[in-house]
C-alpha cells in the first residue's frame, strides 16, 4: 500500500467499487474532510486505478484565486478533448463553445452548457468509460460547479463516474439521493505513527510523540510539521489551529528560498490562472530582472510546487494561501498591476487584476469591471457577473452608480437562488439615502424569494404602491413590480381591495389589450372578475416573432387561472419548446407545471404524468421551493386519480410541510383536493367531503378562489354519497352567482354535472343530465366520463338497468383511456350491478414505465431522434438509448413504429 494511502484503505475501497459497477449504472461522489487529511491522495489513487481498468480520466483542480473565471474549471476538464470536439451547430454545443471561449454567442442559460458538455462525455464514454475528478471543489468557479452538479444528477445511465473533493463545511449543490459522499476522517494514532516513521524516521521519541499529539491524525500536518518542528520562534505556536500552524510551516519554508525564488511564488499565488509564462513574464515586469525556470527551481526541490507542462501548480493550497496572506498589502497590489501588465490577450481577467490593484476609487476600472459582469452573464457566468459587479461598486467615484451596479448585482444573485446574498447587497446599497426608484428596486427584491410570501399580508399593496411610484420613470421596472405583486395575489390571499388596486395600476399602464403582461396580471389579481377579457384575449393573441417562452409562460399561466385549461396546455407546449431551446429549466418548470395542471384538469392523465415528473425535478434542480411544493402537491392529485392512494397522501404530506409555514394557498388546495380525491376513489366519502368543503372555505388557509373552481363536481358527488347534499347546496350556490361573471369553462362543465346531482326530482335529474352531455365537451374528457358514469349510476339507482348500460360503457372505455383508474373501475362494478359483466382493464404504458421512460416514449413515438429527445429533456442521447432499450421489453414491442401505437392508446 502506498505509504499516502495509510488508513484509507476502507475509502479506496468504496470508491474502487464504484468504478467496477460503472458497467451498470454511473455515480457521483463526493470526498469530504479537513485540510491535509489526503482527499487528493485518494483521487490521485483512484485515477490510478480507474487508468489500470482503461477509463478515460479527466482531471481539474479548484484554485482560489482563479474562482472568479467563467467556467475555469469546465475549460480544465474538457481542454484534453480540444476544441474539435465542440464542433456542430447544435443550440447546446454552441453554447458550451461561447462558454469556454472557443465562439461568439449568447449563452442563455448555464443549463445549455451542461446539456452540451453531458452530451460530449457522453461521446467520449462510448468507446472508454470515464472518470471525471474534481479537486478543491470548494474553489471551483461557480459556473463549473454548476455544470457538474447538473452532469451528476443525469450520469446515472452513463459508463461515467464523477468523484470530487471538497473541505468539510462544502455545501454541495447536489440533494443526499443523488450523491455519495465519503468522509475522511483523521488517521488512528497506529496509521500516524506508521506514516511519520516512514516520512521522518530520525525524529527523536519526545518530539514524535509531540508531533503526533499536534498533528491529530492529519497525514499533512504529520508530514510538513516534521520538517520544521523545533524550529518555531514562538513558543504559544503549539496552541494555534492546525490550519495556521500548517500554513505558518509552509511561510518557515518559505523564508528559506532566495528572493527571485519567493518573488515567484507570490505572483503565481496571486494569479487566477497556471501559466508560467504569464507568472515569468509578470514577475520580470515586478522586479525588473530576468527569472525562468532556473530561479523557480528552489521551490520545485522544496516540493512546494509543482510544473507540469507549462503550468504550475501548487504542492497544496494551504501553502498558496499562506503566500497571500503574509504577502504585505503594497506588493500585493505591485504584484497585481504586473500580472495585467502580462494579460493584454486576457482582457476581463485584466480588469480583474487590475482592479485587484486599486485603493481608491476608479471609475475607469469600475466600468471596465461592469463591462466584464455583462460579458460573463451573457455567457451563463451569472455568480461571476455578481462577484464582477460588487467589486465595480467599491470601486466606483459615483454614489448613484455604486447603487446602480450593487442593486444589478442583487438581481442577479435572485436569478441564482442566494438570498443571502441578495441582502448583503441590499444592505450595501441602503447605506445612503436612495431615489425613489432605486428604493422601489431594493424593496422589490427583497421580496424575491419564494414567491414573495416572507413577506406580510400588506406586501401585494406596498409592491403596488411601489409600482406606481416609478412608474411615470421607468415603466418597465413598474410592470415587473406589478407583476410580483400580482403573483403573490396567486399565492396568498390579499383581500379583495388588494386585488383591486393591483388591477388599477396595471389599467393605468396603458398596455395593449393584448399585451401578455397585462393579461397575466390580471389574470392573477382577479381571475373570476377578468376571466372574461383574459380568455379572451388570449384567444385573439399570437405572442411575437422571436419570443423567448416567457410571453407563453404568462399567457398559459394566465388562462389556467381563468379556468380556460384547454387553452393553458396549448400555450405551455409552444412555450416549453423555446424555454426547452435556451436552456432557462427554471422558466420551463413553470410552464411544465401549467401544463400538468391543465392535462390533469382535462384528463390526459397520460401526458400529466410527464409533465408533472419534469416540472417537479426542475424545480427542485432551480432551488424553486414553492414550485416544487406545487408540483409535489400535482403529484399527489395525479396519484389519486390514477389510484395510489398511499402515494397521495405521502406527496400531499411532503407539499404541506413546506407550504404551510409559508401560507402558501396553492399547495395547500391543490393538497386538500388530492387528499379528497384519494378519499373519494377509496369510497370514505365523509372524509372527501370534510377534505373538499375546506377548499371551499374563505377562512380556510386552503382556500384559493382559482383552483376551488376545479373541485365542484368532486364535493357534490362526496356530499351526494354520504346523504349530505344538503351541507353543499349554499356553495354551490355561490359558485353559481361567480358563474355569472366568468366564463370559465371549467367551472361551467363542473357545475352542468353539479345541478344533474343535486336536482329535485326525477324528470329535472334526467333534463340537467342530458343538458350536461348536450354540452360541448370535447376538450373535457374526463367531465364527459364522469357525466356518464353518475348519469349511468342514476339510472340503474332507479331500477333502469338497460339504459345505464350504455352510459356506464361510455365511461368504462373513456376513463380506462384517460387512466382514472378507480372511477373506472367504479363503472365497471356499476355494470356488474346492472347485469353486464365486464372484461378487466390491460395495464398500459403509463402502468408500467416510470414517468421519465413515459415521456421518452411519447417523444419517440413523435419521430424524435435520440439526440433529439436528449436536447429536450437534457439528457444525453447515451442515456436516452439506454433507457428505449429498456423500455421495449417492458412495452413487448421492438421496434419505434410500434411505440406510436402503444401512446396511441393513451389517448
Amino acid at each position: 500500500m502506498n505509504v499516502d494511502l495509510v488508513g484509507r484503505q476502507a475509502q479506496l475501497g468504496l470508491l474502487r467499487g464504484t468504478l467496477s459497477d460503472v458497467g451498470s449504472r454511473g455515480a457521483a461522489v463526493l470526498v469530504r474532510g479537513a485540510p491535509g487529511i489526503g482527499k487528493t491522495s485518494l483521487l490521485a489513487a483512484t485515477g490510478a486505478h480507474a487508468e489500470s481498468l482503461g477509463f478515460r480520466v479527466l482531471h481539474a483542480v479548484g484554485v482560489e484565486a482563479e474562482r472568479d473565471i467563467p467556467f475555469g474549471g469546465l475549460q480544465q476538464l474538457l481542454r484534453p478533448l480540444g476544441p474539435a470536439e465542440l464542433e456542430g451547430d447544435a443550440p447546446h454545443r454552441l453554447a458550451l463553445a461561447a462558454a469556454l471561449g472557443f465562439a461568439e454567442a449568447e449563452v442563455p442559460d448555464v443549463f445549455m452548457v451542461g446539456l452540451a458538455a453531458l452530451d460530449l462525455i457522453a461521446d467520449v464514454a462510448a468507446t472508454a468509460p470515464v472518470l471525471i475528478l474534481t479537486d478543491d471543489v470548494q474553489w471551483l468557479d461557480d459556473a463549473t460547479v454548476s455544470v457538474l452538479a447538473f452532469m451528476a444528477r443525469r450520469v446515472g445511465s452513463e459508463p461515467v463516474v464523477m468523484v470530487g473533493a471538497a473541505r468539510e463545511g462544502y455545501r454541495s449543490r447536489l440533494n443526499p439521493d443523488e450523491l455519495t459522499t465519503v468522509a475522511v476522517e483523521p488517521l488512528s494514532h497506529d496509521d500516524a505513527a506508521a506514516l511519520l516513521a516512514d516520512r521522518a524516521p530520525d525524529l527523536r521519541p519526545s518530539a514524535r510523540r509531540r508531533l503526533l499529539a499536534v498533528a491529530a491524525g492529519n497525514p499533512l500536518a504529520l508530514t510538513e510539521l516534521s520538517r520544521t518542528l523545533g524550529k518555531a520562534a514562538d513558543p504559544d505556536e503549539t496552541y494555534l489551529p492546525l490550519t495556521e500552524r500548517l500554513e505558518r510551516a509552509f511561510t518557515d519554508r518559505l523564508t528559506t528560498l532566495p528572493a527571485a525564488t519567493r518573488t515567484i511564488l507570490r505572483v503565481a499565488a496571486l494569479d487566477d490562472g497556471s501559466s508560467l509564462t504569464e507568472i515569468f513574464t509578470a514577475t520580470r515586469v515586478l522586479t525588473g530582472e530576468a527569472v525562468g525556470i532556473t530561479e523557480l527551481e528552489p521551490a520545485l526541490r522544496a516540493r512546494l510546487v509543482s510544473v507540469a507542462g507549462i503550468e504550475l501548480r501548487f504542492g497544496h493550497p494551504l501553502m498558496l494561501s499562506a503566500i497571500q496572506q503574509t504577502t504585505p498589502t503594497a506588493e500585493r497590489q505591485a504584484a497585481h498591476l504586473a500580472l495585467a501588465s502580462a494579460l493584454d490577450a486576457h482582457p476581463d481577467r485584466q480588469v480583474r487584476h487590475r482592479a485587484a490593484a486599486a485603493s481608491t476609487a476608479d471609475e475607469t476600472v469600475a466600468q471596465a469591471l461592469e463591462d466584464t459582469a455583462l460579458r460573463a452573464a451573457r455567457r451563463g457566468a451569472v455568480a461571476e457577473a455578481v462577484t464582477a459587479l460588487e467589486h465595480a461598486a467599491v470601486l466606483s467615484g459615483d454614489a448613484v452608480r455604486r447603487t446602480e451596479r450593487l442593486l444589478r448585482a442583487a438581481d442577479y444573485a435572485v436569478e441564482l437562488g442566494r438570498p443571502e446574498s441578495v441582502h448583503r447587497l441590499l444592505d450595501q446599497a441602503q447605506s445612503t439615502t436612495l431615489p425613489p426608484r432605486q428604493h422601489a428596486t431594493v424593496v422589490w427584491l427583497r421580496g424575491s424569494f419564494d414567491e414573495g410570501l416572507g413577506g406580510h399580508p400588506g406586501s401585494v399593496v406596498s409592491l403596488t404602491a411601489l409600482a406606481e411610484s416609478v412608474a411615470k420613470d421607468d415603466r418597465a421596472l413598474a410592470l415587473r413590480i406589478l407583476w410580483s405583486a400580482a403573483q403573490l395575489c396567486f399565492w396568498s390571499e390579499p383581500g379583495p381591495q388588494a386585488r383591486r388596486r393591483v388591477l388599477d395600476a396595471v389599467e393605468r399602464m396603458a398596455l395593449e389589450d393584448l399585451d401578455p403582461w397585462r393579461l397575466a396580471i390580471c389574470a392573477y389579481a382577479a381571475p373570476v372578475e377578468r376571466g372574461a377579457y383574459v380568455l379572451n384575449g388570449a384567444r385573439d393573441m399570437t405572442p411575437k416573432d422571436g419570443d423567448d417562452g416567457r410571453a407563453y409562460r404568462m399567457l398559459s399561466t394566465a388562462t389556467l387561472l381563468a379556468g380556460g385549461f384547454d387553452a393553458a396546455r396549448t400555450f405551455a407546449a409552444s412555450g416549453s419548446t423555446g424555454l426547452r431551446a435556451q436552456g432557462r429549466l427554471g422558466l420551463l418548470a413553470r410552464t411544465a407545471g401549467a401544463q400538468a395542471w391543465s392535462d390533469i384538469v382535462v384528463g390526459d392523465l397520460g401526458a400529466a404524468i410527464s409533465a408533472t415528473e419534469e416540472s417537479r425535478r426542475l424545480a427542485r434542480e432551480t432551488a424553486q421551493t414553492m414550485m416544487y411544493a406545487l408540483m409535489t402537491a400535482i403529484g399527489a392529485k395525479l396519484a389519486a386519480m390514477r389510484g395510489d392512494g398511499d402515494d397521495a397522501l405521502r406527496l400531499a404530506e411532503e407539499a404541506e410541510e413546506i407550504g404551510l409555514p409559508a401560507g402558501a394557498r396553492p399547495v395547500l388546495a391543490i393538497a386538500l383536493i388530492a387528499r379528497g380525491t384519494a378519499a373519494l376513489a377509496a369510497g370514505r366519502f365523509e372524509e372527501a367531503l370534510g377534505y373538499f368543503r375546506r377548499v371551499h372555505d374563505p377562512a380556510d388557509p386552503a382556500f384559493q378562489v382559482a383552483l376551488r373552481l376545479t373541485a365542484v363536481g368532486d364535493l357534490v358527488e362526496a356530499a351526494m354519497h354520504c346523504g349530505r347534499a344538503d351541507s353543499v347546496v349554499p356553495i354551490v350556490a355561490e359558485l353559481e352567482d361567480i358563474a355569472e361573471v366568468t366564463p370559465a369553462p371549467v367551472l361551467h362543465a363542473e357545475l352542468r354535472l353539479a345541478r344533474a346531482l343535486l336536482a329535485d326530482g326525477d324528470d329535472a335529474a334526467e333534463a340537467l343530465f342530458d343538458a350536461a352531455l348536450r354540452a360541448d365537451l370535447a376538450a373535457w374528457p374526463l367531465i364527459r366520463a364522469r357525466t356518464h358514469l353518475a348519469f349511468g349510476e342514476w339510472l340503474r339507482r332507479r331500477r333502469r338497468s338497460v339504459e345505464s348500460r350504455d352510459h356506464l360503457r361510455v365511461a368504462r372505455d373513456m376513463l380506462d383511456a384517460l387512466g382514472a383508474i378507480p372511477w373506472g373501475e367504479k363503472a365497471r362494478r356499476e355494470l356488474r350491478a346492472a347485469g353486464e359483466t365486464s372484461r378487466r382493464r390491460d395495464p398500459d404504458a403509463r402502468d408500467q414505465l416510470t414517468p421519465h421512460e413515459l415521456q421518452i416514449v411519447q417523444l419517440a413515438a413523435k419521430g424524435l431522434t435520440n439526440r433529439e429527445i436528449g436536447q429536450q429533456l437534457y439528457l444525453s442521447h447515451r442515456t436516452v438509448s439506454s433507457h428505449l432499450h429498456r423500455i421495449f421489453p417492458k412495452l413487448g414491442v421492438v421496434s419505434r413504429a410500434e411505440l406510436r401505437t402503444v401512446v396511441s392508446d393513451l389517448r
